[in-house]
């Protein structure tokens, strides 16, 4: 580690504010076709883990569905800190077939649920109207009142339904169709860092940012 990054390490580990302990981190498939790529990948989800998350989501985003098998497969083989599991559409199709059935989807094991978590090709937008359908399946099924449903029947179907707390996107200040639901309160940094450039010391500037911050949680 770099004179630069130690000076980063220590300011972070004496600074008052508490650091996040969720993250995502925002990706497209364009940043994972640069060289080394993966590897910038699997450090910094050691970063992650080396200052103070202890669970974090890592989102891909795609423009071609054909690349998400590859992508996937890759991601799979990924070395990583911690247990790790890899998603995609796929799981919110099996989860609206499993909702439309007679009974309502398992509670998901502790092998589904590691800290780690990586979703390839999985649109806020398809994750929120997945959940959706689950609502209406239930409530047509006779499960669910209409005049009960609130806010936790939706967060409990998404793949994901954790809040960030911080969300880095690098290279353009544009999030795409990541976690709407999920993010509506996160803390938001952008970096022109380039994810091909990304080191430890803009992960750490990402941190020390949200130690700066005072969080209102939209108030």
């Amino acid at each position: 580690m770099g004179l630069y990054d130690t000076y980063l390490a220590v300011r972070h580990r004496l600074h008052d504010g508490e650091p996040p302990a969720h993250v995502a981190i925002v990706l497209t498939e364009r940043d994972l076709l640069a060289n080394g790529a993966f590897d910038t990948l699997s450090s910094a989800l050691r970063w992650t883990q080396e200052y103070g998350a202890e669970r974090v989501t890592v989102s891909v985003s795609v423009l071609d569905d054909s690349v998400i098998p590859t992508l996937t497969r890759e991601l799979q083989r990924l070395d990583t800190p911690a247990p790790t599991v890899v998603r995609g559409p796929n799981d919110v199709d099996a989860a609206s077939e499993s909702a439309a059935g007679s009974a309502p989807a398992p509670a998901p094991s502790d092998a589904d649920d590691p800290p780690i978590r990586i979703t390839v090709g999985l649109g806020g937008k398809a994750e929120f109207a997945a959940a959706v359908r689950e609502i209406a399946a239930d409530v047509d099924a006779g499960r669910l009142a209409p005049d009960a449903i609130d806010a936790d029947d939706v967060t409990d179907r998404l793949v994901f339904p954790e809040e960030p707390d911080l969300v880095i996107k690098t290279g353009a200040e544009r999030l795409s169709d990541f976690a709407i639901w999920q993010s509506v309160y996160s803390e938001l940094y952008f970096t022109d860092v380039n994810w091909r450039d990304f080191r430890r010391r803009d992960y750490l500037r990402a941190v020390l940012d949200f130690q700066d911050r005072q969080r209102r949680f939209g108030r």
